[in-house]
């Protein structure tokens, strides 16, 4: 992961490096996936999450574009 300033920051790295654009997500987005994904990891009824319910936890995090379909 790669944290970058702006958008035309993620630009200017991109385009010095020819690679294409990939996804990004807001700081924002990296806190609360990262709340939503990990709060409960501690309990002694932790489960590994199916495959709907990880993809529910990014889609509630605003992460749906196609890069982001797990299923």
């Amino acid at each position: 992961m790669l944290l970058f300033r702006s958008e035309d920051h993620i630009e200017a790295w991109r385009a010095g490096r020819s690679l294409e654009r990939g996804a990004s997500m807001t700081l924002q987005q990296q806190w609360e996936l990262a709340r939503r994904w990990y709060s409960n990891r501690l309990d002694p009824d932790w489960h590994r999450r199916s495959s709907d319910e990880a993809q529910r936890v990014l889609a509630e995090c605003g992460l749906s574009d196609p890069f982001w379909e797990l299923v």
